[in-house]
């Protein structure tokens, strides 16, 4: 099964460097994933992230508003597997 992660925000250093770490973790947990970028307001608010970056695993978002740790990232991931 494909982990699908989502990385929502603007496109700004926060939102990229989020995405980086998505997907470091996902590698280092030998996940089988895709990495996509959610730049539409409205996108993000259907999800009810009012702060970016947010970051969403398999349609469930585990963290929004800042940057997690590395570590906290491969946590969250495993986490919502």
């Amino acid at each position: 099964m494909t982990v699908k992660i989502l990385i929502l925000g603007t496109g700004c250093p926060k939102c990229k460097k989020l995405a980086e770490l998505a997907e470091a973790a996902a590698k280092e947990l030998g996940l089988d994933y895709s990495v996509e970028k959610v730049t539409d307001i409205s996108e993000i608010m259907e999800f009810g992230v009012a702060g970016t970056p947010g970051l969403v695993v398999n349609d469930k978002v585990v963290s929004a508003g800042r940057i997690p740790t590395p570590l906290a990232v491969k946590r969250l991931i495993s986490e919502a597997l």
